[in-house]
């Protein structure tokens, strides 16, 4: 048992509880008080050394359980207890009560006639109150030498498994394991719930070289608060959250809590299978969620009614959540992140989220992740300078100070750090079922130069501005992740022309470094290409008619992902369907024709949420979609679920098309029909499956119906057969479609021997395929 928690926020120490004598006594003012109870046989302990005393009470004590708890002297045995705030400390054992005397500054002290050290407990008073409890100085440590070896190589890949707090039985004893490196400290103390969030009675012990400090503490349950208050290398103090923590109280609250799992998985089927086919070979549809904003207010639990059957519904292969982990700024959208092992607090606990993840793996449905190594926040109660000295920042200003965004980098060539967010990745992976982890801003990371000017950055040995510490942990978490966590993908947001992103770490490029390791790339260039495309007014898109066409010269360099997210529908950017030029329906013309040109390209789909439905507005994270312009009360809500049918189509159709997935990353999977047909502003393209089976997909961007256009197709194919069309009725389109096969004529055209006439609805994407 423990002391009744304080009530006062973690974010600072609680209201101190009584005042207790200083450190600065004397010795004489030190002399043992006289028992009060008469203990038989209890002799006062020989005084402590006056250096390690200081210290203890400062603070600054590497090895605690030195001088606390019961060593065997000659003469029996020495009790020491540090209880701030304590009247009354007895030890009670078989046989054994005996009551200690109070040396001061709330340690008490004695020495028994006793030949070994009993299985004792303490009794200790407050004001009245005597509370039993089990002296946390009386055990062996309980972190492994293996665990210090694989911290001390930067190699220990279950890292939270040694770091943080965690419930366990120790010795025959329930109760929580402390640990945390610190290794610039010169101590390190435990404060939280139990202590009225004053560490002095809590310090933990250093375990040699590895620089973690490890305390068992019995008796501190799930759900308690807790900080580190550790001493700086000058001498003073801060109180810091658990690096390590795998749950926190809710922003603004800054405490980490004592959590454990009780989550028992029910997606077994979903595990066992996600990794059956190849992800570049596979349907990759995701649609991009904000959880905090999707349905302002839901819990994780909610989410789980309600997010897996709507995804379903639209056909979405995956969802991808933005940022989870905890932050401190609802505004940074998670990408500032404090809490890097705790989803956020905002929605519940770590095991409601499981939860939903849950519920979306029964439903069929992948769940992607935002995972932001590249920086953290200055929060003083966080990573930065976390003992007093760079620490999982790099130490030169010119590496660690992160010029856009007030933040700073990690110091990636660091091996502890580098373990840290290793394991971080496995972590989510491994812990939460996560089937994929997009990585945020990977261009920052590969550049020392990246948005600095000259005399801002420093070369790396070569003379080169590549980050080779960050090359090196790119790669060593690829590699790790995708050995540990089969059927995981990792996706690169990458807006550079950096070689070989999605290459094996194993093969070097042309510019002599081994590939990343990433599964797939945002692809950047197209998303800009295209959205500028089709911003600009029909009239003058044939002025412009390589940004659609280009993407295809570099198609397989990599292997890509198509993304419309949220950093294109926010700060002035507008959201898809208002990037569109003309009246209401032309832009939603254009928006339907987009995405089907989007979902017929090479590469997966991402669409972020709100655009399957067509809003006009821009993202907000304070309001989410605007859900009201599907409601039946709304005038134009015809308009907006015409267009989420048509993402429901899309995605049906995509999925069950091959074509449109298999050759993705294979030259042979494409083929221009009509790629430099800019004064009509139409494409059309043929996208093969493994087996050869074809699929044409014609974009008209143009208002215009384009009647009896031909088009060169295969001669084997005797007819067409429209599969989609994006102006169809339902969609809020002319309803310009073919309802008839289109057979195939001996009319050479396009190079092709073969050819077809169709008619080509206005603002619109056709996908055909054969009768």
């Amino acid at each position: 048992m423990v002391p009744p928690p304080a009530k006062e926020p973690a974010k600072e120490p609680a209201k101190k509880a009584p005042a207790r004598r200083t450190a600065t006594k004397t010795a004489a003012a030190r002399t043992p008080a006289p028992r009060k109870n008469g203990s038989r046989g209890v002799r006062p302990a020989p005084p402590l050394d006056e250096a390690d005393r200081g210290r203890l009470l400062a603070g600054e004590h590497h090895d605690p359980h030195a001088l606390l708890g019961a060593h065997v002297v000659r003469g029996g045995v020495v009790f020491r207890v540090l209880r701030p705030y304590a009247t009354e400390v007895t030890v009670v054992a078989k046989g054994l009560r005996a009551e200690l005397f109070e040396d001061g500054d709330g340690l008490f002290s004695g020495l028994l006639p006793l030949r070994k050290v009993p299985d004792y407990e303490l009794l200790v008073r407050y004001d009245g109150d005597e509370i039993p409890m089990r002296d946390p100085y009386r055990f062996l440590p309980a972190l492994g030498d293996l665990d210090l070896y694989l911290i001390g190589e930067g190699r220990h890949e279950e890292l939270w498994t040694a770091l943080g707090a965690r419930r366990m039985r120790h010795q025959g004893v329930e109760g929580t394991r402390f640990t945390v490196w610190a290794p610039n400290a010169r101590g390190v103390r435990l404060a939280g719930d139990f202590n009225y969030w004053d560490g002095t009675g809590l310090p933990l012990r250093s375990l040699g070289a590895s620089g973690v400090w490890e305390l068992f503490v019995p008796g501190i349950e799930e759900g308690t608060r807790y900080k580190f208050d550790i001493t700086r290398p000058d001498g003073s103090h801060t109180l810091r959250a658990d690096p390590m923590a795998r749950r926190t109280e809710c922003p603004p609250d800054t405490a980490s809590i004592v959590t454990e799992s009780r989550h028992e998985w029910q997606d077994g089927q979903w595990m066992a299978g996600r990794g059956a086919r190849p992800h570049h070979e596979a349907p990759i549809s995701v649609y991009e969620v904000h959880l905090p904003s999707w349905r302002p207010g839901l819990s994780y639990r909610q989410l789980a009614e309600q997010l897996p059957a709507y995804v379903r519904d639209l056909g979405f292969t995956h969802v991808e959540f933005m940022p989870v982990a905890e932050h401190p700024f609802g505004g940074s959208w998670g990408y500032q992140v404090t809490g890097f092992y705790a989803p956020t607090a905002r929605m519940g606990t770590p095991d409601d989220f499981k939860f939903l993840i849950d519920a979306l793996h029964q439903a069929g449905i992948g769940v992607l992740m935002d995972w932001v190594p590249a920086h953290f926040p200055r929060d003083d109660w966080a990573l930065a300078e976390f003992d007093g000295r760079p620490l999982y920042e790099h130490e030169d200003w010119r590496r660690s100070a992160h010029p856009d965004w007030g933040t700073l980098e990690f110091d990636y060539g660091r091996k502890e750090v580098r373990n840290f967010l290793v394991a971080n990745a496995v972590y989510w992976c491994q812990e939460f079922h996560i089937d994929g982890l997009r990585v945020d801003a990977v261009a920052s990371m590969l550049y020392l130069d990246y948005s600095r000017e000259d005399g801002q950055w420093a070369p790396n040995e070569h003379g080169g501005r590549e980050n080779l510490d960050a090359v090196r942990f790119l790669q060593e978490m690829n590699a790790t992740v995708y050995r540990r966590c089969p059927g995981v993908i990792t996706f690169a947001e990458e807006s550079t022309a950096w070689d070989g992103v999605t290459r094996a770490t194993d093969q070097v490029g042309p510019g002599g470094f081994g590939g990343l390791g990433f599964g797939m790339k945002w692809n950047m260039g197209w998303m800009h290409d295209s959205l500028d495309y089709v911003a600009k007014d029909p009239v003058h898109r044939k002025y412009h008619h390589n940004e659609m066409t280009f993407s295809m010269v570099y198609a397989y360099s990599e292997n890509y992902i198509l993304p419309i997210s949220h950093d294109e529908v926010v700060h002035g950017k507008q959201a898809l369907v208002s990037k569109m030029p003309g009246d209401w329906w032309q832009r939603r013309a254009n928006h339907r024709a987009y995405l089907g040109f989007m979902w017929a390209h090479p590469g997966k789909q991402l669409l972020f949420m709100g655009q399957e439905f067509a809003q006009g507005a821009e993202w907000s994270a304070d309001h989410g979609p605007e859900w009201w312009l599907l409601d039946d009360s709304y005038h134009s809500a015809g308009d907006h679920r015409g267009v989420r049918d048509l993402v429901r189509d899309l995605n049906t159709v995509y999925t069950a098309t091959p074509a449109l997935w298999e050759r993705d990353t294979r030259p042979e999977g494409f083929s221009w029909v009509a790629g430099d047909a800019a004064e009509d502003n139409v494409f059309a393209f043929l996208r093969y499956d493994a087996d050869g089976s074809p699929l044409l997909a014609v974009c008209n961007f143009s208002p215009v119906v384009r009647n009896d256009y031909r088009l060169g197709v295969p001669e084997q194919v005797a007819a067409w057969t429209e599969v989609l069309n994006t102006d169809a009725a339902r969609y809020g389109g002319s309803d310009v479609v073919g309802t008839d096969p289109v057979k195939t004529e001996s009319v050479p055209w396009n190079g092709r021997p073969a050819s077809i006439r169709t008619t080509l609805a206005p603002l619109a994407t056709v996908w055909l395929r054969p009768a």
